[in-house]
């Protein structure tokens, strides 16, 4: 009976060691995919598996490369919540933010502490920054594609901007030409620091997040340059002798040449929200009666005719816009201009394509004032994952410079 039991014992064995090789899958191996979110594991089989199974085709490992999936470049941008957003800032930042979602991994945020460099209305600033915030997602900024976020939700951008002012000759700042232009504006007495250093404030934003590239125009080229040389200085400083610096050195992605949108009173002026005359702006929430208002007492020349011409500042400003709004080619506006008596027959045309183009955008504002948890959820949403990436530049920044931090052992005693 014991020689019996021995046997059975034995051919159980046998059996479950049969069983298990003919049911274990032909992975030995693997070949990892990595992206900035997770990680992906392809099975592999090796030779030895695939002699020992010879009805097993081996998988086409050479197509892999075209499986993996590819870490897109980060871009940064934001706007000051101060005024109400206008045609300026959508065409010359939202619109091509939209048209960019799928090219690269978006970080937007509405810039509140810029907004405080020169004198304000604290309730104004609260409302503007949800305004703003909202305009963002109403003109089509998807919150499951892009981070939205208010910057001083983020505590790391005024934090890392005290560090790198440290680093920054007072000399580069002295240089910077906005800072002139728009101290001239002032008295003397209100003129702040913070609208002197701003551009350090503006570095850390984009630093924070090792941004790859910004979206810019030639007004803005010279303080990316000083990001990039602050990033440059503070990486031959602090992380010289390290395999990697602690920022990347960020690019510019230059906007479309006509996105540029110049006052409605002054073509040679760009729009701007601080303007004293509103009539100089088309603002995204205006009415359309305010719209038809605005382009039939928007400034134009005595020539005759309607078309491009570079001695023609207003004219190629608001044909510009018309080809925006419309969605035509320079050349196209043109052949139709053609046809026009003068800025009677022009006006019109461009006030109707205003209002027909903004009018999707207002009411989808509407709609996401009215739900305020859900404009709260986006913004915490957003904070939240900006907040993740952040706090690592930050603590790298700071290991760099020597800092010590919490939980730390003490060292060098």
């Amino acid at each position: 009976r014991g020689c019996c039991y021995q046997v059975m014992c034995m051919f159980m064995v046998v059996m479950t060691l049969s069983c298990t090789r003919s049911l274990r899958p032909l992975v030995l191996g693997s070949t990892t995919v990595r992206s900035s979110t997770r990680r992906h594991v392809i099975p592999r089989c090796n030779a030895a598996e695939l002699a020992a199974a010879p009805d097993t085709k081996a998988p086409d490992v050479s197509a892999l490369g075209d499986a993996r999936p590819k870490v897109k470049p980060r871009v940064l941008s934001g706007v000051q919540p101060t005024g109400s957003l206008h045609l300026g800032n959508y065409l010359g930042a939202i619109q091509q933010w939209v048209a960019n979602q799928e090219l690269y991994d978006n970080y937007f945020c509405v810039v509140d502490s810029h907004a405080i460099t020169a004198p304000h209305s604290p309730k104004e600033l609260t409302k503007s920054t949800y305004r703003t915030a909202a305009l963002y997602i109403a003109s089509g900024i998807d919150p499951k594609r892009s981070r939205i976020f208010v910057q001083s939700h983020v505590s790391a951008h005024s934090e890392l901007a005290w560090l790198l002012n440290c680093a920054t000759p007072m000399g580069w700042l002295e240089r910077m030409i906005q800072f002139k232009e728009k101290a001239q504006k002032q008295s003397s007495e209100s003129v702040s620091v913070g609208l002197f250093d701003y551009p350090v404030l503006m570095a850390a934003d984009i630093l924070l997040y090792q941004t790859a590239y910004v979206p810019v125009g030639e007004d803005q080229r010279q303080h990316l340059e000083l990001t990039r040389d602050i990033a440059r200085r503070f990486n031959d400083q602090y992380a010289k002798n390290k395999k990697r610096g602690v920022f990347v050195e960020p690019e510019a992605l230059i906007t479309k040449a006509n996105a540029r949108v110049m006052s409605l009173q002054d073509g040679t002026s760009k729009m701007s929200k601080s303007a004293e005359n509103d009539l100089s702006r088309i603002n995204l929430l205006d009415t359309p009666d305010e719209i038809r208002r605005k382009i039939k007492k928007c400034k134009t020349d005595s020539i005759k005719g309607v078309g491009y011409s570079p001695d023609r500042p207003e004219a190629n400003n608001l044909l510009g816009i018309y080809e925006t709004m419309t969605g035509q080619t320079q050349e196209q506006v043109a052949a139709e201009a053609a046809g026009w008596v003068g800025w009677g027959t022009f006006k019109p045309l461009l006030a109707d394509a205003l209002v027909a183009h903004l009018e999707p955008i207002q009411s989808r504002y509407k709609e996401i004032v009215q739900d305020k948890d859900y404009l709260a959820s986006v913004l915490r949403d957003g904070a939240e994952e900006a907040e993740a990436v952040a706090s690592r530049t930050l603590t790298n920044a700071k290991r760099a410079m020597g800092f010590t931090l919490p939980g730390d052992v003490p060292k060098g005693l």
